[in-house]
């Protein structure tokens, strides 16, 4: 099968660090670059999954959910399978877990999942996973170093090495307040910090941040860039973050004296960059007295050297390079702790200069992390022998790239320890948001998985309903109880699945007469599709011919055009088998078109071998709003089918591609399309099952009527009770809210099932709208 193609070059192609370092300095240059307010513009959500692109990783997942909740404030990178615009102004991030159930499922009780078919436009196909709460958290690794053969220290320290560890020795290994780490009056003057009072900062303007400070007294994160001028340092560029990361002033200024050196390589700062910048020195300082409230704390790294270039003075900070405490006068740089702490990267090699709005925010996130977890958990870090260890490999680096290659040897006793990133759950925390996590399954602090089966879906959802709107990310967990999680009952579900799908490919067509030709039949149903398998079925008084499909589109096409058409010689009938299961058919097929997911997609057949990839381009490039192209291919031969599915930006410029398609001819070929019915992940899932189940289960024409049985009837009850709670979750929730359902997927001893994937943004009113 081949990836979709981009038609109209909708898809975005990913910017280089070039290309945004540009953007930002272009950014800055105009005087800020703050994001506009959330009552200007909403969050949405881009997703080009079709075909291939549908197959999404655990990886991929933790990279969108992590994006989601942390955003670039954080360090944390867009995902590399869709984008999420102004992440900022996400309300929040809600994930529905259905565990035990798979993509079977949904498809088994497709009619019953009513408010999720037709809510969330982005589906994905998922790995199922053994420890699903586990791997949607990320790897439970601490950042901390591990055991190693040099006999480095670990997170399970000997008390004695701790007590010797400097952060340990200043401030103990209790948990404190903030208040606990602002530095005092005679730490102010001695480590140089503006004074009120001091003849030595006589000019200097006070924040006028006098009220008494409180462990619940707000942290704001500043930085500044300076150039050298004919006075000193001066100040070019500042920018405040609030305890959250976000950016509350980001701003050029010009300096009062002529510069003698923009020190470009680490403020970032160019001569073209100024000229057009009008802000002064004291138009920060106005700016900053208003937004800092009375009770401020300010947060930075070396943070005396940026309050003396704003010529400012605030009477409570907590400085980072003083927080992590060293033997002597030495301090950590702040990019050696984002790593070793946050596991971040900031101030890479790539960018030209530092941001000080990264810094900022490093800073922030350094403190409350050292105030959430305590210094004894600090201490644990062992932050010394975390800087020896990378100072050593550093060493090490560069003599072997001085040695001739044949001559490097690896040795594994001298590699420093690995520095693990924190695990997700572990991010949210440093950042002060407490995930919610509701349901029968709850994490303990090992991270495991603890039941509570005295828990009903209609608890967790009253509790969800009063917990959601005050957490910005949420787990919430519903079950439908011991019954779906039966192996037995799920080698039902997939025998009646497999049962279902493979009547619905099957049509018969007939009757034909004793001397016809399959050739000919086998020509003329071709046109609407790919067929998987033809025989003819003898056991009538005439002739009929069974054809099984490889798409829902396919089969579907030939009863609405075939039925009653003449074809070798004989007016026939076309219609599908009749079994219990097939009886609400129409409905479905229905469902199946209306379905969100198939909004603005139509499915073109009539192909020819010999049509290419670009012949398809070049010919439906003139139809309004084509957004891709899917050209399917057989897994095992890798041919390409007589047919393919067009995905436009709006719906009725599909069906305006209908009437244009349809009697179509291209190559000599003459096309049919209609309305898709499973593109997207399901056309892959069609296709596996399909070949799964061996020969073909047409061959008899009337099947047995079969009463369902009491468990799949219960079990029916039970997903439309589900359904309803999600949809009352759902509207509970506030507009800008990334919502994802997750059925995780199954692994028995009947095999394993794929999981399914539903996403979408509360009040997104689609792809074209970004």
């Amino acid at each position: 099968m081949v990836k979709a193609v981009c038609v109209n070059g909708l898809k975005r192609p990913a910017e280089g660090a070039g290309e945004r370092q540009a953007a930002r300095k272009r950014r800055k240059a105009a005087g800020g670059g703050r994001e506009p307010g959330p009552e200007e513009k909403s969050s949405c959500l881009s997703a080009a999954l079709f075909g291939e692109d549908c197959e999404i990783s655990r990886d991929q997942l933790y990279e969108l959910l992590k994006f989601a909740a942390l955003g670039k404030c954080h360090s944390a990178a867009q995902p590399s399978w869709c984008r999420i615009y102004r992440q900022s102004h996400l309300a929040g991030v809600v994930v529905i877990v259905l565990p035990e159930m798979s993509q079977l499922h949904f498809y088994q009780f497709y009619l019953q999942f009513r408010h999720l078919r037709k809510v969330f436009r982005h589906r994905f196909t998922l790995t199922p996973s053994a420890n699903f709460l586990a791997s949607l958290y990320g790897e439970g690794a601490n950042p901390k170093p591990q055991n190693t053969a040099q006999g480095l220290t670990s997170t399970s320290s000997k008390s004695s090495d701790l007590k010797c560890d400097p952060i340990f020795q200043k401030y103990g290994g209790k948990k404190r307040g903030l208040t606990s780490y602002i530095l005092t009056s005679e730490e102010l003057n001695k480590y140089d910090y503006p004074i009120k009072g001091s003849t030595r900062w006589k000019g200097y303007v006070c924040t006028g941040c006098d009220k008494q400070r409180t462990d619940s007294s707000p942290l704001f994160g500043l930085d500044c860039e300076m150039c050298l001028t004919a006075k000193g340092n001066e100040v070019t560029y500042v920018s405040l973050v609030d305890a959250r990361g976000q950016c509350l002033l980001n701003e050029l200024v010009k300096p009062q004296s002529e510069v003698v050196n923009y020190r470009t390589s680490f403020s970032g700062i160019t001569e073209e960059m100024l000229l057009p910048v009008k802000t002064s020195l004291s138009d920060i300082q106005t700016r900053l007295k208003k937004i800092l409230p009375r009770d401020a704390v300010l947060v930075g790294h070396s943070l005396n050297n940026d309050l003396q270039a704003l010529e400012m003075i605030h009477p409570s900070v907590i400085d980072t390079s003083l927080l992590f405490a060293r033997t002597g006068n030495r301090r950590f740089k702040l990019k050696f702790l984002a790593r070793a702490v946050l596991g971040k990267e900031i101030q890479c090699e790539e960018m030209v200069g530092h941001d000080p709005a990264e810094d900022a925010r490093t800073a922030l996130e350094l403190a409350q992390f050292f105030i959430e977890q305590g210094p004894a958990k600090v201490a644990e870090l062992n932050l010394e022998m975390l800087l020896k260890a990378e100072n050593l490999a550093e060493v090490s680096k560069k003599k072997d790239a001085l040695q001739p290659q044949g001559c490097r040897v690896q040795q594994q006793l001298n590699e420093p320890p690995h520095l693990s990133k924190p695990c997700f759950l572990e991010c949210l925390q440093v950042t002060g948001q407490k995930p919610l996590l509701l349901g029968r399954q709850e994490l303990d602090s090992s991270g495991l998985c603890q039941s509570n089966l005295s828990t009903s879906n209609k608890q967790i959802l009253q509790k969800a309903l009063e917990d959601v709107p005050l957490s910005t990310f949420s787990i919430i967990q519903f079950s439908l109880g011991p019954e779906n999680i039966s192996s037995r009952l799920l080698a039902e579900l997939c025998e009646k699945v497999g049962s279902k799908l493979t009547d619905m490919l099957t049509i018969y067509a007939g009757p034909f007469e004793e001397n016809f030709r399959l050739k000919s039949v086998k020509k003329k149903f071709g046109k609407c599709g790919p067929i998987q398998c033809l025989t003819v079925v003898t056991e009538t008084y005439q002739p009929y011919v069974c054809i099984q499909y490889e798409v829902l589109e396919a089969a579907q096409l030939a009863v609405e055009s075939l039925n009653g058409a003449e074809v070798a010689g004989s007016c026939i009938k076309v219609q599908r088998p009749v079994t219990a299961a097939m009886l609400d058919c129409d409905v479905l097929i229905k469902e199946l078109e209306l379905d969100v997911e198939n909004e603005g997609v139509i499915y073109v057949a009539g192909l020819k071998q010999s049509v290419t990839e670009k012949d398809l381009q070049e010919e439906f490039s003139q139809l309004k709003d084509l957004e891709m192209l899917f050209l399917p291919k057989d897994l095992q031969s890798a041919k390409h089918r007589n047919c393919c599915f067009l995905k436009f930006q709006k719906s009725q410029s599909a069906v305006d591609a209908l009437e244009v398609i349809n009697g179509w001819t291209l190559k000599g070929s003459k096309l049919r399309s209609r309305h898709a019915l499973a593109s997207g992940h399901l056309w892959r899932w069609i296709w596996q099952m399909n070949h799964s189940n061996g020969k073909q289960r047409g061959n008899i024409f009337y099947k047995k009527m079969q009463q369902l049985p009491d468990s799949e009837q219960d079990l029916k009850k039970k997903v439309k009770k589900l359904d309803n709670h999600i949809q009352k979750l759902y509207r509970s929730l506030q507009n800008n809210t990334l919502c994802v359902v997750l059925f995780p997927g199954v692994n028995s001893t009947y095999g394993s099932q794929s999981g399914l994937g539903l996403m979408g943004i509360k009040g997104d009113r689609g792809r074209s709208a970004c």
